[in-house]
Order: structure tokens, then C-alpha cells, then sequence
């Protein structure tokens, strides 16, 4: 069996999996073949892989001679190509169903990691964790650069500067990040969730939580944000509000797995919002939480700054090809045994986006 490795678009530094990880895949029974380039991005070249012992080869001979097709992103090419082929990836299944149509006309055999329940068995291959952590460090840093003035607090002779009051919208494992990068740079937090379990772990991080009682229950969502009642929404916008009104710098991360993103700022709130302020927007892939945001844009809007980034974690390429790697190769495991393919495995099933028989 023959597992490929494609280069990733122009916009994703990132690669699957880097030579770190080619001698457990080949423990499977499997030769592995790289795209040529494909791990250029993240800082390593066909000799490394070639010495890992993969083989280098072009795109149309990786996708001709693989069984198993590894590619972040959707490929873009012909999806004749890939008839009865496996890919695995990141691919939002519900929010494409072209894609997934164009599949199964096709014969393929797609699996979404993005799929993968939040359970402890998954840890391992829980590549949205993996990927958002990156994602809520950098969304911090970011945020330090474009932000016009200090993050801590200064006391000089010429006089003192107060620290940077900081939001962030969600502490899921991008949301803590931020939390715990902010709090290293000297920031004063505030945190909104809807789930009170989360409050603990603010507030073990150095940050403030802003509770809204009568949250919907998402003790069995899997790790996920969910929908809420509307009188719930009304009070939270309220306790937002006020909070967003003399925030300096807001990281919004809120997302519902098949849904677009709520809408947790408006323009209200945006329009009493200090000139020079700034949101990152990781949420701006599936629309984002404010009305405004554009992903993979940066726009201004009445003197503020808003960042639609869903991708952030390919600004780190090295870190995230080598987690995203780890997470993969553990999956790929539970797939394979004694070189043949397996599909029984409880998670292998829950990130089918279709299985074509």
C-alpha cells in the first residue's frame, strides 16, 4: 500500500507530514511517496524526506501511484484523478457539499479529521486542538503588532502607561492560548463562554470570567459550542457589550461544527469600540463574529482594526506540519493493520465526510 503526500496551496505553509513521521507510516507496511516541494514551506527539502526514506515524485505520479492521498486542504485538480482513492484532510464537509458530491460521483473515499469527536481517545488525533493552539498564540502576537501602543504596563518618568484590556470570545483550546499568551505579554483579560465548565481554567490562567447564567447545556456536544435560546442571546449581548466597549484588543473564536458563526459582535457594539482597537477574528471562515469581518482579510472599520484569519496556524509551518503530522500518523494507524485497510474503528467512522464502498 502507497501513502502520498501533496503539496498544499499557495496560502498553507504547511505539509502533512514532515520526515519526522515517515518511519511510523512506513511501520505500517506502507511506502510513502512526497510531492516534490511539499514540505519546502515549513523549512525542509526533498533530501530530508528522501533520507527518512520516503520517495520524491511529481503531483500526477504521487496521486497516480497512491492508495491513501494525504492533503490538508482540498485539492483542487480534476477529481477524476483521485476515483478510487482515500484522502484524508481537513476538509468542513458540511460547509461544502459540492465537494463531497463531486466525490461521490468520482469513487472516492474521503475522511475529515475536522470530523473527530472531542473525546480523550482522539486526543491524539485531534488535529482542530492541535492547530488551534498555534493558532490562539499567534492570534496574540499578531494582535501586539498591529495594536498601537503596549501590551504591559509601564511606569516611566515621563509618565505611566496602563496594560492593554484584552477579550477574548471562547475559550475552547484556541481561546486559552490566547489567554495565556496575552497574560505572559501583560495583558488584562476578560473571557465570555457559554460553557461554565471552562471558568475554572480562565481563571487558572490569570483572567477574568464573564458569566451569563442559562447557558444551554454542552456537557454532550463533543467539545463544541451550541446553539442557544434567544432570551440567553439577548443577555449575553448585553454582558458583551460591555465588555467589547473598553476592550483595546478582542480574539473571537466562536464556531458551531455545521453552522455559521454567531454574530457576537455587532456593529453597535463595533461603532463604541476606541479608535485604534483591534479584532482578530478566527472564526472568519465560517463568517465570523462580527458582521464585518472578510476572511483572509484585514479591514478597517470606523478606525478598527479587524483581522479575518482562519489560518493563522500556517504562519508557524515548522510547529504545525509537525503536530498536524502526529496527529495524522496516529490516525492512519487505526486504519491500517497488517498492511490492509480497516473502517471499524468508532472514530474512523465518525470522520468518514461519505464512504464510498
Amino acid at each position: 500500500m502507497v501513502i502520498g503526500v501533496l503539496k498544499e496551496p499557495a496560502f498553507d505553509k504547511r505539509v502533512s507530514v514532515l520526515p519526522e513521521h515517515i518511519a511510523s507510516l512506513k511501520k505500517t507496511g506502507c511506502e510513502v511517496i512526497v510531492e516534490s516541494g511539499a514540505g519546502a514551506n515549513s523549512f525542509f527539502k526533498n533530501e530530508d524526506y528522501l533520507y527518512a526514506g520516503a520517495s520524491i515524485s511529481d503531483r500526477n505520479d504521487v496521486i497516480a501511484k497512491s492508495d491513501v492521498i494525504l492533503s490538508i486542504n482540498f485539492p483542487e485538480q480534476d477529481q477524476s484523478k483521485f476515483s478510487n482513492k482515500i484522502l484524508i484532510g481537513v476538509y468542513h464537509p458540511a460547509f461544502y457539499p459540492d465537494r463531497i458530491k463531486a466525490w461521490q460521483e468520482n469513487s472516492v473515499t474521503v475522511f475529515s479529521l475536522d470530523k473527530l469527536p472531542r473525546t480523550t481517545r482522539a486526543q491524539s488525533m485531534d488535529v482542530l486542538s492541535s492547530q488551534a493552539n498555534i493558532a490562539g498564540y499567534k492570534a496574540v502576537l499578531l494582535a501586539a503588532n498591529l495594536y498601537p501602543g503596549y501590551f504591559p504596563m509601564f511606569m516611566t518618568a515621563a509618565g505611566s502607561i496602563r496594560p492593554v484590556k484584552l477579550l477574548v470570545l471562547g475559550a475552547g483550546v484556541a481561546g486559552l492560548q490566547a489567554i495565556a499568551t496575552a497574560r505572559r505579554l501583560g495583558a488584562v483579560v476578560e473571557v465570555f463562554d457559554t460553557r461554565p465548565a471552562v471558568k475554572e481554567e480562565v481563571m487558572s490562567l490569570g483572567a477574568k470570567f464573564i458569566e451569563v447564567e442559562g447557558a444551554a447545556d454542552a456537557s454532550k456536544s463533543g467539545g463544541y459550542a451550541v446553539e442557544q435560546s434567544k432570551d440567553f442571546i439577548e443577555r449575553q449581548k448585553l454582558k458583551i457589550g460591555e465588555s467589547v466597549k473598553k476592550s483595546d484588543v478582542i480574539i473571537t473564536t466562536a464556531q458551531i461544527p455545521g453552522k455559521k458563526a454567531p454574530i457576537l459582535i455587532d456593529e453597535q457594539m463595533l461603532a463604541e469600540m476606541k479608535s485604534g482597537s483591534v479584532i482578530i477574528d478566527l472564526a472568519a471562515a465560517t463568517g465570523g463574529n462580527t458582521p464585518v469581518t472578510k476572511n483572509n482579510e484585514t479591514i478597517y472599520f470606523n478606525g478598527i482594526c479587524i483581522v479575518g484569519n482562519s489560518n493563522l496556524q500556517s504562519e508557524l509551518p515548522r510547529d504545525a506540519s509537525k503536530l498536524y503530522g502526529k496527529n495524522i500518523t496516529n490516525f492512519i494507524e487505526l486504519m491500517i493493520v497488517n498492511n490492509s485497510l480497516t473502517f471499524e474503528d468508532e472514530l474512523v467512522k465518525n470522520s468518514s465526510a461519505h464512504m464510498v464502498k
